[in-house]
């Protein structure tokens, strides 16, 4: 928000809405209105607590400004030792209880404002983990985290200030109007009319000020701008380059001169405020004296000195509640526009949510089938057309296939990160959209090409996927991935901090405790997308070493580029353009010539070449080398 934006508020000036506000002001309905108030609605008994002690802490902060007639006529009028004493204890009494009770209402409102955003903090963080990959892939991250912190934060300004400001502005002026009329109603009327008056001045600098504020900044960018482009690097090389350095500083020099100037005219609409409101509020005590007077003098000799400073002193508080009250068009605007804002997420529908009799199968064996499958990120692009293959528990196949053909997409599709448009995908012959979630994805195990761990230590990150490890367990899943000596050389073993985002770790390192977390959750169906595709060879090869154990003897998919893993699969796809080209054996899918041997010349046999050679690269590859002989990566 721009610092216009914020307006000005208290006795600088008033508060105004910005023309992106004024063209997005939400529409306050009567069902927003109640969504809003129902989550005070479990806080009802504090609330009343808050009103209350609004009620009473206005009253009392008001009784000062009335004891101060009783001191002028009881005390000073009457030379009343004993009198004045008296009412000058009783004003500090009620002044400090005033102060107290302000601490328990700040207190309690505080208590209450924490809690409802406790409360929309849980709500929302539940319902955005229930969202589906699409969400976090189509939304910008920082706008979910905004909503998740500021907006809600927001929330909290808005019962504690906007809210408590109504009541209370609205409470102590209600009390001063009535304790003005007791007094007289005739000066009460007399200072009515006055109030409105001292708002002017405020509104018309307020809105000057407010006005230069935005102009400032904008010219400010504007500034910054060019000090960003022709003070880096890039930017002072282009500006030599071209000759411009006395255009640059001519336009620099410029929009400087034009800041200062708009800065100068900011601080001086700000003094010459000061004076007119000082003289404002200079005429209404004035008036009120005048009034006062010709009343006390030629109508109503039951008027006292006393009355008449009352009426000023009360006057003189009805000022803020009355400034505040004008500007709270703008602060309701823009509470409900937060509120808007928080409520269009929580609308965001569940995509990826259990069916109401969500199956959980006693026995698994692992069979996943792909009929007809298609699916769009959105309606504008096809992405996968009628998909179909067999994954037989135990066996494994390898998907190929030219960069954004959709490999990653089918395999999405398993553990139900997105749900299939058309067709199924079943889950040992069950649709896995009535299979429960949970245990779905518990039969999963994904290693992506770009490794997630979390800020904490090895141990931390294993326990993730099974919390109730043993330290043998886990020991044997790091050892089966291939990373077990480098922990072991770690001065704190298994409790050495990975850093945020395993930025500690080497890209292989990071790659293989992710490995060893999928083996320790044990699941049916391991998937292994790209898990090599970013590593240099020496870490390709340790992670290579700890997948081959798992494909031959767990149902995988790979999704890869590497020859050696392709060839470990039972079957091989080619997807192209989202389809299912090409399916076989690499023998036959080389004979037919096709996308998979322009794949294989482009990209998988190079790497190979680079490691084992062209004449042993032949056998490997037109089968004259034994079939149960693995490859060695050694040779």
């Amino acid at each position: 928000m721009p610092p216009g934006a914020r307006g000005m508020g208290g006795p600088m000036g008033g508060k105004f809405l910005t023309e992106e506000e004024k063209a997005n002001q939400p529409k306050v309905t009567k069902a927003l209105l109640k969504r809003v108030f129902s989550y005070l609605k479990p806080y009802t008994k504090q609330l009343v607590l808050v009103l209350v002690c609004i009620i009473v802490s206005s009253f009392f902060s008001l009784m000062p400004s009335m004891i101060t007639g009783k001191i002028l006529d009881d005390g000073l009028m009457k030379r009343d030792f004993k009198a004045l004493i008296y009412y000058i204890v009783l004003s500090l009494i009620v002044t400090l209880l005033a102060s107290l009770i302000g601490v328990a209402e700040t207190y309690i409102n505080t208590w209450i404002a924490q809690h409802i955003t406790y409360d929309m903090r849980n709500q929302m963080y539940s319902h955005l983990q229930s969202m589906s990959q699409r969400f976090f892939t189509t939304n910008n991250q920082g706008d979910i985290i905004t909503r998740m912190t500021s907006d809600i934060d927001g929330v909290k300004s808005v019962i504690t200030s906007t809210f408590s400001s109504i009541l209370s502005n609205s409470i102590t002026l209600i009390i001063a109007m009535i304790a003005m009329f007791q007094k007289n109603w005739i000066l009460a009327l007399v200072g009515i009319v006055i109030v409105p008056l001292f708002t002017i001045p405020t509104r018309s600098a307020g809105k000057r000020r407010w006005s230069l504020t935005n102009e400032s900044q904008q010219v400010n960018d504007e500034v910054n701008g060019i000090l960003n482009e022709t003070l880096s690097v890039s930017g002072q090389l282009l500006v030599k380059l071209f000759g411009k350095e006395k255009y640059e500083y001519d336009r620099y020099e410029q929009a400087n001169r034009k800041m200062i100037g708009l800065n100068i005219k900011e601080s001086m609409a700000g003094r010459w405020f000061r004076v007119v409101l000082t003289t404002f509020t200079s005429i209404g005590p004035m008036l009120l004296y005048l009034a006062g007077g010709i009343l006390m003098m030629k109508y109503d000799s039951t008027i006292t000195i006393g009355d008449i400073s009352v009426l000023v002193a009360l006057l003189g508080r009805m000022y803020m509640p009355v400034n505040s009250l004008l500007n709270i068009q703008v602060d309701w605007i823009r509470s409900m526009a937060l509120f808007t804002r928080i409520f269009d997420y929580f609308d965001i529908p569940v995509e990826i949510k259990n069916a109401p009799d969500a199956i959980t199968p006693g026995k698994v064996t692992g069979n996943v089938v792909f009929e007809h499958v298609g699916f769009s990120y959105d309606k504008s692009k096809q992405i996968l057309r009628d998909i179909n293959f067999s994954l037989k528990a135990g066996s494994s196949i390898a998907i190929v296939g030219p960069s954004g053909s959709g490999k990653s997409t089918i395999v999405n599709l398993i553990p139900r990160l997105y749900d299939a448009d058309s067709g199924t995908v079943t889950f040992d012959g069950i649709d896995v959209r009535k299979l429960d979630l949970k245990f779905l994805r518990d039969q999963v195990g994904v290693v992506s090409q770009e490794t997630y761990l979390f800020n904490g230590t090895v141990r931390d990150n294993l326990l993730y996927a099974k919390p109730d490890a043993t330290e043998e367990e886990m020991t044997d899943a790091l050892k089966k991935a291939n990373i077990w000596d480098f922990i072991e050389k770690q001065e704190k073993g298994l409790d050495t901090e990975v850093g945020n985002r395993g930025l500690k770790l080497s890209g292989g390192e990071k790659q293989r405790i992710s490995i060893a977390r999928i083996i320790l959750k044990d699941p049916t169906i391991f998937i292994f997308d790209e898990a090599t595709s970013a590593l240099d060879s020496i870490s390709e090869k340790k992670i290579q070493d700890a997948i081959d154990p798992i494909i031959k003897s767990k149902t995988s998919i790979l999704i890869a580029h590497r020859l050696s893993t392709i060839l470990a699969a039972d079957e091989i796809l080619v997807v192209k353009d989202g389809m299912i080209a090409e399916r076989g054996s690499h023998k036959e899918l080389l004979n037919k010539e096709g996308i998979y041997r322009e794949l294989y010349e482009t990209q998988f046999s190079k790497a190979l070449i680079d490691e084992v050679g062209v004449s042993e690269l032949e056998q490997y590859i037109w089968g004259t080398q034994p079939a149960d002989e693995p490859y060695e990566e050694d040779h």
